[in-house]
């Protein structure tokens, strides 16, 4: 079922970007190919795809604007093709995108065994980093209470 997100459009202002996230969100309802999208610790994800019967020449990993896109077309073979009494294996052509939040990285991608596997990281520069502060004791406090009058008098 695919919502209407355009009274959203309507009624706000600023929420654009989410709203056609959820549009996007929305149309890769699609099921193939299925996925999972796993979460090692705080900063490593891995989003596997199964693409049984694509090599590695039929697939295209690529990341643009934050959003992570798989491509797969197999190339038209020149043998005759059998006639199938059942087909189970997809082969048909698709692309498949994921929204990537800011600072995650594409790291490795690799196919094995009829997965492909893209190991994904969060690197977060340091300056975005939490860091401890040093308190400092200040010698007036050594020093004994002072009252305002006794600052003002020194």
């Amino acid at each position: 079922m695919r919502l209407d997100h355009s009274p959203f459009f309507r009624t706000t202002v600023g929420f654009d970007r989410l709203l056609a996230l959820l549009d996007q969100a929305d149309g890769n309802a699609q099921g193939y190919p299925p996925y999972n999208i796993e979460r090692s610790d705080e900063n490593h994800y891995r989003v596997v795809l199964a693409v049984a019967g694509f090599a590695d020449k039929d697939l295209a990993v690529e990341v643009r604007d934050g959003v992570l896109t798989v491509e797969g077309k197999r190339e038209a073979e020149a043998a005759a093709k059998p006639s199938f009494l059942h087909q189970g294996i997809a082969g048909r052509a698709f692309e498949r995108q994921f929204q990537l939040a800011e600072h995650v990285e594409v790291r490795d991608a690799r196919l094995e065994n009829g997965l492909l596997y893209i190991d994904l990281e969060r690197i977060v520069p340091e300056e975005k980093k939490p860091r401890k502060v040093a308190i400092n004791a200040s010698s007036a406090q050594n020093a004994g209470p002072r009252t305002i009058e006794g600052a003002r008098a020194a």
